[in-house]
């Protein structure tokens, strides 16, 4: 029962009043899912616990005799699967556990007077009923909380036999026992319950609530609100937003609300908004990494362009003339963070950057001669195959405009034509990388399978069953 119980509060805690930009929603699906493979973890888990002595005294025909339970390990059990289901209001779940009966053995000890004795004994407890009720909560900095509403335990019977010493004088007087240790058991098992409950709200408590990405991003998954749970589901909404770490600040725009579909036949629903990117697009720029330098030696050999004076001075003349048979390079960066848009058809992204080029003299020292705006448009489409991620991009439309130039003014249209020419090199060998796909989820507790991906206005999300792989 407490294994059972911290199984379910692990499944709901793998994920203010602010939109949440990610959910994750489990269905009842996923959640009998859940208690299946639990029930069958606790029953080989129960083998390796051991429980306190039980001491108690207990009156028979000669007086009172004390005892001591003690090394009390289960033998055997039979469980059977738990019941669980959502509850709303408060949100939690309920867990019922009826009709377990365990086998146990130990070793006991007994003083009657200046009797001392002891032995070993075997133990069939019966008909164990616990139902337990949990409540979902989050605390003020957006950790996910759980607290033990109420508890009902009730054993049904218990039978004993006594081997060893003077058992044969004691097995008699078991129906003296019987009521005193099945009281014990009783009272012992709701506030094990809650305690259990108790340590995995401590866990809960000093858990991370962001994901270092690498040294300079880092997704923040606070709740935003006290999980949603429906008659069929629970939905956990968790702010979804990229920092950088350096200098974490806020972007000039909020999550939007946004409505996850409804997929009662998968376990397990995952709900991303473009919020999510556009963080992440927004926390890259803000810390200057959006550019990039650009030198003859990147160029392919084969290609019929190179960057230097000689190449461009066909497209822009002056260039030749002012600067005869120089290398240039090119210093492309970010005007404004890049934008995405999760679209039905496809996810879109603009990108607005500058090219300042200069000369590079015998000398080592750069001259600029002019620099271009670049507004380029891409479209991507994604989707599930073979239990991966994958995907391709296009190019849709680039534009070159003449900002400022030192070597005169000149037409962009060739430049452009090369900008596209060189845009689907690029997007070729990244077309390659997508098309291998990526993993969409495997740890070594569970995979994601049977996964399917879906795309709405302003985001996107994959339904999946999950295979736990218990070792």
């Amino acid at each position: 029962m407490l294994l059972s119980v911290t199984v379910v509060l692990g499944l709901l805690s793998c994920v203010c009043g602010e939109n949440p930009a990610v959910q994750v929603v489990l269905t009842n699906k996923g959640l009998q899912y859940g208690k299946h493979e639990a029930a069958g973890w606790i029953q080989e888990r129960l083998s390796k616990i051991t429980f306190p002595d039980i001491t108690g005294s207990v009156h028979i025909i000669f007086g009172n005799v004390d005892y001591t339970l003690t090394g009390i390990t289960i033998v055997k059990c039979d469980l059977p699967e738990p019941s669980v289901k959502f509850l709303q209001n408060p949100p939690g779940f309920q867990t019922t556990i009826s009709d377990l009966s365990i086998a146990i053995t130990g070793g006991w000890r007994t003083h009657f007077g200046i009797i001392h004795d002891g032995g070993t004994f075997d133990m069939a407890i019966y008909n164990v009923d616990v139902t337990s009720v949990v409540q979902l909560g989050k605390e003020p900095d957006g950790h996910p909380s759980v607290s033990s509403l109420s508890c009902h335990s009730q054993v049904g019977d218990v039978d004993i036999e006594f081997h060893g010493g003077a058992s044969v004088i004691f097995q008699p007087f078991v129906k003296h026992f019987k009521g005193r240790i099945r009281d014990e058991i009783q009272k012992r098992l709701c506030p094990g319950v809650e305690g259990n409950i108790e340590s995995f709200e401590d866990h809960l408590h000093v858990m991370n609530v962001s994901v270092d990405v690498n040294e300079v991003l880092t997704l923040a998954l606070p709740l935003t609100d006290v999980p949603i749970i429906g008659a069929s589901s629970v939905n956990v909404g968790l702010k979804g937003e990229f920092y950088n770490i350096k200098t974490p600040a806020e972007p000039p725009f909020e999550a939007q609300p946004f409505t996850m579909p409804d997929e009662p036949s998968y376990m397990l629903s995952v709900g991303m908004s473009d919020f999510t990117l556009n963080s992440a697009s927004y926390a890259y720029f803000s810390a200057k990494l959006l550019q990039l330098l650009i030198t003859d030696s990147m160029i392919p050999p084969i290609s019929p362009v190179h960057l230097n004076t000689t190449s461009l001075g066909k497209f822009i003349p002056k260039l030749a003339e002012m600067y005869p048979d120089m290398l240039m390079s090119v210093l492309v960066h970010a005007q404004e963070a890049p934008k995405f848009s999760i679209q039905p058809d496809a996810v879109n992204a603009s990108i607005k950057a500058v090219a300042k080029a200069s000369v590079i003299l015998p000398n080592g020292t750069q001259i600029p001669v002019f620099t271009i705006n670049v507004d380029s448009k891409f479209s991507s489409e994604l989707w599930i195959d073979d239990g991966k991620l994958k995907g391709s991009v296009k190019m849709d439309n680039v534009t070159l405009t003449l900002a400022s130039s030192e070597v005169g003014t000149f037409k962009t249209d060739s430049l452009e034509s090369l900008a596209r020419t060189g845009g689907k090199f690029v997007l070729v060998k990244v077309n390659q990388k997508l098309r291998e796909g990526f993993l969409v989820l495997r740890t070594k507790y569970a995979q994601l399978v049977n996964s399917v991906l879906k795309k709405e206005k302003g985001f996107l999300s994959i339904s999946s069953d999950v295979q736990v792989l218990l070792t």
